[in-house]
């Protein structure tokens, strides 16, 4: 999964695929324990959806703008929308579970 600026993410949820993105900072320990799980999952949905992460210390305005307040936060784009969310440490089976429910 590849680390994203602002400017990379504004492009990129605008994209014709959708877009799961692992809202993380460095000094948190379930971002930590989340970021393998999603790094696996990414992989069995190469070419249907993209997963990047952003670091919320280094892009702040989009903390804000999705009114982000616990992490990790994982989100999912289409066509510059969020549609769904999800907040905290979740195991594989929930995490794909996740992503199967909103990527399909």
């Amino acid at each position: 999964m590849n680390k994203i600026d602002m400017a990379q993410f504004d492009a990129l949820i605008k994209g014709d695929k959708p877009v799961v993105c692992d809202f993380f900072a460095t000094w948190c320990g379930p971002c930590k324990m989340l970021a393998p799980v999603l790094e696996k999952i990414s992989a069995d949905y190469e070419g249907k959806a993209e997963f990047v992460k952003v670091d919320i210390d280094e892009n702040p305005e989009l903390s804000v703008r999705y009114g982000i307040m616990s992490i990790p936060y994982v989100a999912v784009f289409r066509g510059g929308e969020m549609t769904d969310n999800s907040i905290g440490f979740m195991p594989e089976s929930e995490a794909r579970e996740f992503i199967e429910n909103n990527i399909g």
